[in-house]
């Protein structure tokens, strides 16, 4: 039966967008530009006639920020009393009722004030996304949960404010506004950052060159990680098999012999040169059933723990397949075995074992360590 032409452009039409899109711009610290870059990117998309509005930006009186600002149109903000004092925080209602194709919100860890419509801004942010709003939004490495304990033993600063862990990930898009160090110091001793004031004293205190060094990496690795997730998951969709080695990732396989721990050594200097995952594999055995297998396991464990790995535990079954199954799940690029692990005939099964991997594996780079035996 043909089709009309109207089933056809319905068929290869796109489906409608029901849920907004999250951009973020991450930093490592305020004043990197996080805000200017949100702003530029809503005055070209303003320019090519997207209908844009700011929810809530703080220009903390920086000119750059306002003059930005002025070229959007704003949402007057809601004016909320709380204990004699007036506040202004977004007004989401009046941004529901806008209908805008993007918002822009500013710091997304923000704590609202109580008496508005949610306790944080990220939830505000969720409504918007609910109600099919793009929205764009800033946050420092800082404010996310699980490295705000990281950044107290850094800088000695407890972070109040932070973002679930989730949050974050849920961004279609998120944009690292990087800058040296040495730039952003300049940057506070030109007065772009901080009143006058407090130059002196953020320069001693939270921006200390080391302090912004190790926020930087923290802020590196958080999009790294995001990256990463981000091509697994099209590997995933695309179902592309093959794995590609744009970031290098070890597994060493273990038994329950205390000899493991040379080969769980070696993988730990060679994941150090790398700067790459490491991962110590251990298929379980019937063998490993006896006490004193027990014991010597659970030290290599804790061994390859204390050396920074991720132990996984694989079931029962086929060495080689286990291992196979494990190495394409988790895109490993090089795999580690020991030669002399194993005497007897326990030996010969291991090797067979091992020939049996070279030959049905994926394409990754296969270490034999020899080991010492006793």
């Amino acid at each position: 039966m043909t089709k009309k032409p109207e089933e056809w452009l319905e068929q290869v039409s796109p489906a409608p967008k029901t849920r907004g899109v999250l951009k973020l711009f991450l930093g490592y610290a305020p004043g990197v530009g996080k805000t200017y870059s949100m702003l530029s990117e809503a005055i070209r998309r303003h320019s090519r006639g997207e209908d844009v509005v700011i929810g809530v930006v703080e220009t903390h009186g920086r000119k750059a920020i306002e003059e930005l600002s002025s070229q959007i149109e704003t949402v007057p903000r809601r004016k909320i009393e709380y204990r004699g004092t007036v506040f202004e925080e977004m007004d989401i209602d009046a941004i529901l009722a806008r209908k805008p194709q993007v918002a822009l919100v500013d710091e997304l860890a923000h704590t609202n004030i109580p008496g508005s419509r949610h306790r944080k801004r990220y939830e505000d942010v969720q409504d918007l996304l609910a109600a099919n709003i793009d929205v764009i939004s800033t946050l420092n490495i800082q404010h996310i949960e699980s490295i705000a304990p990281q950044v107290h033993a850094i800088t000695g600063i407890h972070v109040r404010e932070t973002v679930p862990d989730w949050v974050p990930l849920t961004a279609g898009e998120t944009v690292m506004v990087d800058l040296t160090p040495e730039a952003l110091q300049n940057r506070m001793k030109r007065g772009d950052v901080y009143l006058s004031q407090k130059i002196e004293q953020a320069l001693k205190h939270f921006f200390r060159r080391g302090n912004l060094i190790a926020l930087r990496e923290l802020a590196l690795r958080q999009v790294a990680e995001q990256v990463d997730r981000s091509l697994e998951h099209y590997m995933e969709a695309e179902d592309i098999r093959k794995n590609w080695a744009v970031r290098e990732r070890i597994a060493v396989c273990v038994s329950s012999n205390p000899r493991a721990q040379y080969l769980i050594a070696r993988a730990a200097r060679m994941a150090r040169r790398l700067d790459s995952e490491l991962y110590v594999v251990h298929v379980k055995d019937d063998a490993d059933e006896s006490p004193t297998r027990q014991k010597t396991l659970e030290a290599n464990v804790q061994f390859a723990r204390n050396l920074g790995a991720q132990v996984v535990q694989l079931e029962d079954g086929d060495v080689a397949e286990a291992v196979d199954q494990f190495v394409r799940d988790r895109h490993i690029t090089q795999v580690i075995f020991g030669r002399s692990a194993v005497r007897g005939w326990r030996k010969w099964l291991y090797i067979s074992a091992v020939y049996k991997f070279l030959r049905e594996s994926p394409e990754v780079d296969i270490h034999v360590v020899t080991q010492e035996n006793d």
